[in-house]
């Protein structure tokens, strides 16, 4: 289970549930339902960080949610 921030949305354009992890540069997912997209992004997370350390880039640790006080 990977602790990086997911925002999901749905995308009146795709017809689709969009999942992104907006700390890791492009790493976005899709699904025709809200579990598949979590699912998709899991998967898609797991092999940004795969990457990542195959080509020694950089990898941000997970920062979570920012909470604002007014």
């Amino acid at each position: 289970m990977n602790k990086y921030e997911i925002i999901l949305f749905w995308s009146e354009k795709d017809q689709l549930f969009i999942a992104e992890a907006p700390e890791l540069s492009g790493c976005s997912a899709h699904g025709k339902s809200r579990e598949e997209a979590l699912k998709n992004i899991d998967q898609a997370v797991e092999l940004w960080i795969q990457t990542a350390q195959e080509f020694n880039d950089p990898i941000p640790q997970p920062k979570g949610r920012k909470l604002m006080y007014a």
